[in-house]
């Protein structure tokens, strides 16, 4: 660079280019002096005069011009080509591809289309009205529908833990994934009890043996002889009525007809009054089938797995050498009509009431007592593994928050309106309700879980073995339960069993359903006035519903579409629950009735997840605490005024009534004084709404000796219905302290805030 920079000043300073002068600086830098002068020739002039020539105008050697000429060429290339470089790099911009604007209009239309294409439901209205939402539904729940999935899902062989079983869990999985709904199973390692093919059971009587097909689940196996003896239905009342004609109970094998309460019940009611064993059939008065045909039930006074009492039965718990106090310590065994007529012929003893004859002809009905009779019991455990399958719909507000409809899909036989009915009802629902997400618009606020229950006909196994896997979390988050077993078992009438909470929102679907019958909606079809005498039924042990109720602390709710003046549907656990069967029983109407019950469970599933508050009326509860404690107090009254009972002050509990009864009033005024568009606002009262059926469980029992914890409709010695028939003063007493404290409790509960309970 210095040869250059010499070579480039030597060049200047030559005569032919140079206009400048060099100076050189004290510093040892040259500047360039402009020479202001407008002629050249002048300043040749001027230089020519001077003595030995100037220093600026000196000629140089030819060779060594050439020479510096040369540098000077390479030198200034080379400050062209890296001032090039350093401008190229120091001004270059990212490399960018230039899009035509027509191009550019194109892509962003086509992208906006593939959103939209990509969005799942349009929503032209975000925010259905509920007239709108109940149309959707009718539209989509139609008979024609349900002919088809009815035919589908009708199977010969269904019994829980089979691969009959099995394979239609998977179906039903594969349903839910279609609609995707997210699914999930539930796995469950649980004993149910069948009979044993090399050992059958037998009744000896004389001369005869019996070998029934039908048989009770969880019956306690052995062989015992008694004296045989007719209890009517095995009530309460009916073995009252054997005590007082003087028949001896202890030791005998009572003979009850099937029906009124359920056989778990019947068996425990016969082990109370000191019965060796129990044989149950049929009466042609009740059930108007063929006289041979075998019976199928449990005796299993609870639900769920019993040897897995209060705890699940996954493959990671630890089962403890443990069983339920339900189960029977007695053998218990189903007979035929024809084999129970050929008992009644020759019991002998004294002649019984008129409202213990039944229908069976040509017999008097006899009390016995007098002759023996043989029951053997050969059932044996077996384990089974069962699947629970599930799908849900997610919410869009409270997601956390949702309702669940279930429904059992195994049954003894071929369990078509026990099981086929209540599944087809529980897939076409949740097609129509995902339908009316992806492209009506409808968008709920909670979400709704779908399940399938496996091992039903053994006590509600699979619902409730779900239930205690998840017993710390679902009971704050499950609205409601509504069970879709049976819902069709004849036309013309309804009946319905339910928590009280949901008296108002049974009342209200059934002024908005349609009555099947064709004329008016159902709540006409009941009649407005006395609906809720004619509807209602006392929820019993043995309904799918009542582990949620009574054993988790969830408002339940079963209903079921009924023949007029029928309590039950006659064919439930045997062979003859068939599709003919059930056609009979509806008039050939039964698509047309699983259409109306599905809108019917629809209808109720859907207020529960539209409207910002929950339609749960506290306030229905309170005449049902007046009456519970009414019986209380007036118990309590009369043993005080007879000397039995001292230290003891009613009124405690009659305290408790009014602080729920005071709390109840004060939600509903908080209600009425809320703006219902205010969503935090809404979930508050929703919380406190939801807190009164789980705090009527009384925290003082376990779940594991008593699992019905529920102070009003619950069962053990807890409940305010067995504290007002106790005998014992020391155990009234001391119940009476724990049911005052219980619902005392719910009444602060409901009340909110710690800082507002008085």
């Amino acid at each position: 660079m210095d040869r250059i920079r010499s070579a480039l000043n030597s060049v200047i300073k030559n005569e032919r280019y140079s206009r400048f002068t060099l100076q050189p600086a004290e510093d040892g830098e040259r500047h360039v002096e402009v020479k202001l002068s407008d002629d050249a020739t002048d300043d040749a002039t001027e230089a020519e005069g001077q003595a030995g020539g100037s220093l600026s105008f000196r000629p140089a050697l030819p060779y060594q011009n050439r020479r510096n000429l040369c540098y000077l060429i390479l030198g200034t290339l080379l400050i062209f080509v890296t001032g090039y470089l350093i401008g190229y790099v120091s001004h270059r911009k990212p490399q960018t591809t230039t899009l035509n604007c027509d191009a550019g209009v194109e892509l962003e239309a086509q992208n906006q289309q593939d959103a939209t294409q990509a969005v799942v439901a349009p929503v032209s209205d975000p925010q259905l009205n509920w007239k709108d939402v109940t149309k959707l539904l009718k539209q989509k729940l139609t008979s024609q529908g349900f002919e088809k999935i009815l035919r589908d899902f009708d199977m010969p062989r269904r019994s829980a833990g089979s691969e009959e079983d099995k394979s239609l869990a998977n179906r039903i999985y594969g349903e839910f994934r279609k609609q995707d709904m997210a699914p999930w199973t539930d796995i469950h390692y649980v004993q149910l009890q069948m009979p044993d093919s090399e050992l059958p059971n037998q009744v000896l009587f004389g001369s005869d043996v019996f070998k029934p097909t039908g048989y009770l689940a969880y019956s306690a196996p052995g062989k015992v002889q008694g004296k045989l003896v007719y209890g009517n239905y095995g009530r309460q009342e009916d073995l009252d009525v054997l005590q007082k004609k003087n028949v001896e109970l202890k030791g005998s094998v009572m003979l009850l007809r099937t029906g009124k309460i359920s056989f778990a019940e019947q068996v425990d009611n016969a082990a109370t009054k000191g019965a060796s064993a129990v044989l149950i059939y049929p009466d042609v008065e009740d059930y108007k089938y063929l006289a041979n045909t075998p019976l199928y039930g449990h005796v299993h006074l609870g639900s769920g797995d019993p040897y897995t009492p209060g705890f699940p039965s996954f493959n990671h718990t630890q089962f403890p050498p443990t069983q339920s106090s339900g189960l029977p310590k007695i053998p218990a065994q189903t007979i035929t009509a024809n084999m129970a007529s050929t008992l009644l012929q020759n019991i002998g003893g004294p002649e019984s009431d008129e409202s213990f004859k039944g229908g069976l002809t040509r017999l008097t009905y006899r009390l016995g007592g007098i002759e023996n009779v043989t029951v053997e019991v050969n059932n044996v455990l077996v384990n089974k593994e069962i699947h629970n399958v599930f799908g849900v719909i997610k919410g869009f507000t409270d997601p956390d928050r949702y309702v669940v409809l279930g429904a059992q899909r195994d049954a003894w036989g071929k369990g078509y309106a026990k099981a086929t009915v209540g599944t087809s009802v529980l897939l076409e629902l949740a097609k129509a309700v995902k339908e009316m997400v992806e492209k009506d618009g409808f968008r709920p606020k909670r979400s709704l879980v779908f399940a399938s229950w496996s091992a039903g006909e053994y006590g509600s196994v699979g619902a409730t073995e779900w239930l205690e896997g998840y017993m710390s979390s679902i009971d704050r988050s499950v609205i409601t339960y509504i069970s879709l077993d049976g819902v069709v078992m004849g036309r013309g009438s309804f009946m319905a069993s339910a928590s009280p909470l949901l008296y108002s929102l049974l009342e209200n679907t059934m002024k908005e359903v349609q009555s099947p019958l064709g004329s008016g909606t159902m709540y006409d079809m009941m009649g407005a006035i006395n609906w809720q005498n004619n509807a209602l039924r006392p929820m019993s042990m043995d309904d799918p519903s009542y582990p949620f109720l009574a054993f988790s602390g969830i408002p339940a709710v079963s209903f079921h579409f009924i023949s007029p003046n029928i309590e039950a549907y006659t064919y439930y656990g045997t062979n003859l629950d068939s599709m003919d069967h059930l056609n009979y029983q509806t008039n050939h109407h039964t698509s047309e009735m699983t259409a109306v019950a599905a809108q019917f469970a629809g209808q109720m599933a859907l207020r529960l997840i539209h409207d910002r508050l929950l339609n749960l009326d506290v306030s229905r509860y309170s005449s049902v605490i007046d009456s519970a404690v009414g019986r209380v107090y007036r118990r309590i009254s009369q043993l005080k005024w007879s000397g039995q009972l001292k230290e003891v002050n009613s009124n405690w509990l009659n305290g408790a009534r009014g602080s729920f009864q005071r709390a109840a009033e004060a939600l509903n005024i908080a209600i009425t004084n809320t703006d219902l568009n205010d969503k935090e606002a809404c979930r508050i009262l929703n919380d406190r709404i939801l807190r009164v059926e789980h705090t009527l469980l009384s925290p003082f029992v376990s779940p594991v000796e008593t699992p019905f914890r529920h102070l009003l409709l619950g069962r053990g010695s807890h409940t305010l219905a067995s504290i007002a028939e106790t005998t014992d003063m020391e155990q009234l007493h001391t119940q009476l302290a724990l049911a005052t404290s219980s619902l005392q409790g719910c009444a602060n509960a409901m009340v909110g805030d710690i800082w507002d309970i008085n």
